[in-house]
């Protein structure tokens, strides 16, 4: 089936170089030149996905993600101005699943197009029940995309329950931002990407803390991270 996406930029003649170019791969690509309609298209339309600029007219692209994410997980690519790092924390924070720095390559907009896709996949029909991970009062449920902590369910993004898998696959052991970002963004880690650090951090502001106060997830210095747990407290039922 075709994935359809939604271009929310006031630039025309980038969406119209976007929209011929997404075709050739395989998307189906309508866009929209202003905010608030943006907003109105991404929660009424058959969209899998949207690419998100954040300077728009009558509503910025934040609060066009705040909207969304109001009412729907569609996962939102954000573009922001080169070298501003703030506005790309920022978009990730509010719960954007990626960024992608203006200019840029086409094939790297394709690129975290399809590792966005790749982490939305659900798991095939008859399955749905049987992927569950558990760590102490974590459970993640694969099929159902789903994640209980103390009883109550968690509402993750997209990009926040692969980083929640990720590390409860692991946990115990020690992941590097590489890997973790290899594993749930799809992609390679960059030297100067912040954005694994921010999905942690919002992850971890979820999930709240472990046992006696502690933090679930421990930042290992110049390494990466690890989601601590005692022997008694992991089951897995894969």
């Amino acid at each position: 089936m075709q994935k359809k996406i939604l271009i929310i930029d006031d630039d025309t003649g980038l969406c119209e170089l976007l929209s011929s170019y997404l075709a050739t791969e395989g998307f189906g690509v309508d866009s929209v030149n202003d905010g608030a309609e943006g907003a109105q298209r991404a929660l009424t339309g058959d969209y899998s996905m949207a690419v998100l600029d954040v300077m728009l007219p009558s509503l910025n692209g934040f609060e066009v993600l705040r909207r969304i994410r109001q009412g729907s997980e569609m996962p939102v690519l954000m573009l922001t101005a080169r070298g501003e790092e703030v506005d790309r924390i920022v978009g990730l924070e509010m719960g954007a699943d990626d960024y992608l720095p203006k200019p840029f390559n086409p094939r790297e907009l394709v690129a975290r197009l399809r590792a966005i896709q790749r982490r939305s996949l659900a798991q095939p029909a008859g399955e749905t029940r049987l992927n569950i991970l558990e760590v102490g009062d974590v459970t993640l449920d694969l099929g159902m995309r789903t994640v209980v902590c103390s009883g109550k369910t968690v509402e993750l993004t997209s990009i926040e329950f692969s980083v929640c898998e990720a590390l409860l696959r692991q946990a115990g052991t020690v992941l590097s931002r590489e890997d973790l970002t290899r594993q749930a963004l799809g992609r390679e880690f960059g030297s100067f990407d912040r954005s694994i650090d921010v999905h942690v951090s919002s992850l971890r502001r979820k999930l709240g803390p472990g046992v006696g106060g502690n933090d679930r997830i421990k930042s290992i210095r110049g390494i990466g991270y690890l989601y601590g747990f005692s022997a008694a407290e992991r089951h897995r039922n894969l």
